[in-house]
C-alpha cells in the first residue's frame, strides 16, 4: 500500500464482501456463473430469504453482480457477476489461501501449547 495509512481503502473493500453470506454468494456465482435466486437460496443452507434478497441487493448496488428480470410468467430473476465484480476473484482466492494457512497455523499453536490445568 503506498501512501498515507489515512488513506487506506481496505475499509471500504472489507465492507464491500465482508459479511456471513457475500462471499458464498459471489464464489458461488464465480465458480458456478449464473443462478437464479432459488438456486442461490438452495446452495446456501441457512440464509433466510430475506437476507439473501439484502445481500444481493448490496452487491448490485456496488455492481458487483447484475440483476437481469425476464418479462415473463412467474418472472424470472437471473443474478451472475458482472466484469468489475468478477475483478474480486484473486482478492477472494488469496483471502482463501491465507484462511487456510492461518487454520494450519492455529492448529500448530494449539498442539504447542501445554494444556492449562
Amino acid at each position: 500500500m503506498e501512501g498515507e495509512v489515512s488513506q487506506c481503502r481496505v475499509e471500504e473493500a472489507l465492507g464491500i464482501v465482508v459479511g456471513k453470506w457475500k462471499p458464498v454468494i459471489i464464489l458461488h456465482l464465480l465458480h458456478e456463473g449464473t443462478k437464479r435466486f432459488s438456486e442461490l437460496k438452495r446452495s446456501m443452507p441457512g440464509i433466510t430469504q430475506k437476507m439473501l434478497t439484502k445481500q444481493l441487493r448490496e452487491l448490485e448496488d456496488e455492481d458487483i453482480i447484475q440483476r437481469v428480470v425476464y418479462p415473463q410468467v412467474p418472472p424470472k430473476v437471473e443474478y451472475s457477476m458482472t466484469d468489475y465484480g468478477r475483478t474480486l476473484s484473486p482478492i477472494l482466492e488469496a483471502m482463501h489461501e491465507w484462511g487456510t494457512k492461518h487454520v494450519i497455523h492455529k492448529q500448530t499453536l494449539e498442539i504447542s501449547e501445554p494444556e492449562a490445568k
